[in-house]
């Protein structure tokens, strides 16, 4: 019973330390997911979408079911692990373990979902701006909940906001 009381005690400390070092981590809903993607940004087979801070691959399998090809960096192990064991046979999903500011996006990178709070959101349009120019391409990111204050959304969905970030 021991053992049972520090296992549960270390994934609450990892969600409590991720919590401090980024965005909470809160569920998307599938189906919102699917309405913000069919209104702002069609994804198809030809995408590869990023999920900065994927939590436990919501976005992933959206994308996935769509025909899109995906991949997640989320810095909570236990997250990654639920991820990586939930997405065991789908080849179009990977997920990494690592801190979204630190990790160069696959080189076919289309768009990029961010869920991040006016903390972070800088921040990431930054590392956003930065791939987009190492990848010498346009890049889309969708935004839920938050926008990005130096850009002018797109297109708006309800709490989703499209943006383009030139390279």
């Amino acid at each position: 019973m021991n053992w049972l009381f520090w296992a549960l005690f270390a994934i609450i400390l990892i969600f409590a330390l991720t919590a401090l070092t980024g965005a909470p981590y809160v569920p998307s809903k599938t189906s919102e997911l699917r309405l913000a993607f069919k209104n702002l940004y069609k994804l198809s087979p030809k995408d590869l979408l990023v999920d900065l801070g994927s939590g436990d691959g919501v976005v992933l399998k959206v994308a996935s079911d769509c025909g899109a090809r995906s991949f997640g960096v989320e810095i909570n192990p236990f997250l990654v692990l639920l991820t990586k064991i939930r997405f065991a046979r789908d080849k179009k999903v990977q997920i990494r373990c690592g801190n979204l500011f630190k990790i160069d996006f696959p080189a076919e990178t289309t768009v990029v979902y961010v869920f991040g709070d006016d903390r972070d959101i800088k921040g990431m349009t930054s590392a956003i701006q930065k791939q987009a120019n190492k990848l010498g391409r346009d890049l889309f990111v969708v935004s839920h909940g938050f926008q990005i204050p130096v850009l002018k959304p797109v297109k708006k969905y309800r709490a989703y906001f499209l943006y383009k970030i030139k390279s």
